[in-house]
């Protein structure tokens, strides 16, 4: 089964990396949630929580805002000003 590189980092330092099974995050527009074979976007985050279900099925939460989601080829990257783990 298809997997995605996710990659979470704030302005500072990596808040998570791994492999996941789909990832949820909000944006300006709405709630997205991203699955392998996902067409390529970028969108603007909105202050809120990012999802994201690794490959155990181990549900990995964090705090996002300020920044921006990024997909191409399975790779997501979130970059945002401020970011951590709940």
């Amino acid at each position: 089964m298809a997997e995605l590189n996710v990659s979470v980092v704030s302005a500072d330092h990596e808040v998570w990396s791994g492999k996941a099974k789909q990832l949820i995050a909000r944006t300006t527009i709405g709630e997205i949630g991203i699955l392998p074979g996902h067409e390529p976007i970028l969108a603007i985050l909105a202050a809120g929580e990012v999802r994201v279900t690794d490959e155990n099925g181990e549900i990995i939460r964090a705090n996002a805002d300020d920044g921006f989601l990024s997909v191409e080829h399975d790779t997501v990257t979130i970059v945002a000003r401020h970011a951590e783990l709940v």
